[in-house]
């Protein structure tokens, strides 16, 4: 698993910069005030940091951005990164400038002089979450970092506030290698094993195996993997960390490892992108690391249902009608639309098991959302407004996009099957609200629900503010902000 950058939090040292190695990033705000250790390094460079801050280059960085100064005479550093930070920035604005500083961290080290910066735990953080890279399958020379030193005027107070921010760090990444992990190794078998490993944090883990699942009657499920050699699970993570007894926040995840599209095969190009499929399940296990890594004191339930889709002389056929759990029948007219399948018995089986407070399922779920919303904002469906708006509250003060789209009964009927309880899929128009609406008939009236259609977020292929290209972990953020503001007691 990628681990994050070890920080130390330590006392301003003006001193020490001067014979500091690697890179030295200062963070300044808008007027250009230097604190102490700042003025030691001007004099160390004869004024030319002053002269860059009184320069039309600095005026023109925005707030979060930064600027290296290369071989600064005077000092042993390779570079003086200056960092731009507005005294009244928001911690948005301090986690982009601390990214700025993640994404180019130096194998002598990094001294971060950050002495007067109000939101010095937010800087830290997005420098932690930037400097993220996925290398275990490079055989060649991997990037190497050395250690981290952010000198700040109060350490302790700063390393405190940071200590929550550490454990969704590592819940980010877990999410994001999950994602980034292609379909060869990453089997329903790893991915089982990956969760299984986290009993050792305190979560409790049920591998629900397939034989067991077609006694549970969740033949929505099995349709999907009939054609892989490797079998489906569904894994059931539980965090008592709330009063007991009371019922939990049930997460639910799409873990399709990997999508052909079966018998409605995809086209060739691009399909290597399916290995993230599973995004949603990644999303639900970097959630409750997080949540056991800071001891939440909130119960929730988190369950992925892993599959994989491939064709075969077993697989299923378009026009097959297979059973839900529920008791539903569905007639499978793409076998490209698994993902709301997997989903129906995950979250019937978890309203059956738990009776939660609220529900919300993640997926990969459909192409249709990327052409609404692109790839800056997730999809957010729900039936439930006070729900609703509490999560969109948290993704904003996150900064993780997220849009609430309709739901109808309009939409609902595009699904109606001539020899069916229903259709697995409603056309090519408003196709990611009408899997919404599919999803709908499997929620119970009485459990608050949301569906986060993040296909256009959870892999990019540019770099954004917090990650390099490929996996983001988009929703971990969100989702323990919204546990933490909602859930806990």
């Amino acid at each position: 698993m990628s681990h994050p950058v070890p920080l130390q939090f330590q006392p301003v040292d003006a001193d020490a910069v001067l014979t500091t190695p690697g890179r030295i990033a200062l963070v300044v705000d808008e007027g250009g005030k230097l604190g102490l250790a700042g003025r030691k390094l001007d004099k160390a460079m004869k004024g030319a940091l002053a002269r860059y801050l009184a320069s039309e280059a600095f005026g023109s960085l925005k707030s979060g951005e930064a600027a290296d100064l290369a071989w600064p005479a005077g000092l042993a550093a390779e570079v003086v990164q200056v960092v731009k930070l507005e005294r009244r920035a928001d911690a948005a604005q301090a986690r982009k400038a601390g990214a700025a500083i993640g994404k180019a961290l130096a194998k002598a080290g990094t001294l971060v002089l950050a002495e007067n910066v109000k939101l010095a735990a937010d800087l830290s953080f997005g420098l932690a979450m930037r400097a993220y890279d996925f290398t275990p399958h490079k055989t060649g020379e991997k990037t190497v970092t050395g250690p981290v030193t952010v000198m700040v005027s109060e350490p302790e107070a700063v390393a405190a506030q940071a200590g929550p921010m550490a454990a969704l760090v590592e819940g980010v990444f877990f999410t994001r290698d999950l994602v980034n992990e292609p379909a060869n190794v990453l089997t329903t078998f790893d991915f089982a094993a990956r969760l299984a490993a986290m009993q050792e944090l305190g979560l409790e883990v049920e591998i629900i195996e397939e034989d067991e699942l077609i006694k549970l009657g969740m033949g929505a499920l099995i349709g999907v993997g009939m054609g892989s050699e490797t079998p489906s699970k569904v894994v059931v993570l539980q965090w008592k960390g709330g009063p007991e007894g009371a019922p939990p926040l049930a997460l639910i995840g799409k873990g399709v490892v990997f999508d052909t599209g079966g018998i409605s095969i995809k086209p060739a190009a691009g399909m290597e992108e399916m290995t993230m499929d599973m995004g949603g399940a990644a999303v639900v296990s970097g959630v409750m690391r997080t949540l056991a890594l800071r001891k939440a004191q909130a119960n929730v339930v988190g369950i992925v249902g892993l599959v994989e889709n491939m064709p075969d002389g077993r697989a299923q056929r378009p026009g097959d009608v297979v059973k839900s759990m529920k008791g539903d029948t569905i007639e499978v007219i793409n076998t490209d639309a698994e993902g709301r399948l997997v989903l129906a018995d995950v979250m019937w089986y978890a309203q059956e098991r738990f009776n939660p407070v609220g529900m919300i399922d993640l997926a990969t779920l459909t192409g249709a959302i990327i052409v609404a919303l692109g790839h800056e904002n997730a999809g957010v469906f729900s039936n439930n407004d006070a729900l609703c708006e509490n999560f969109l509250k948290a993704a904003k003060a996150e900064g993780e996009g997220a849009w609430r789209m309709p739901m109808g009964e309009a939409y609902d009927a595009k699904l109606k099957s001539r020899i069916a309880d229903m259709m697995n899929v409603g056309g090519r128009d408003g196709g990611a609200i009408t899997a919404a609406q599919f999803l709908q008939r499997f929620v119970k009236p009485e459990t608050p629900w949301i569906h986060l259609d993040i296909a256009g977020t959870a892999l990019l292929k540019a770099e954004s503010v917090l990650a390099p290209k490929g996996a983001t972990g988009w929703g971990v953020m969100a989702l323990n902000r919204l546990i933490k503001d909602r859930f806990e007691r």
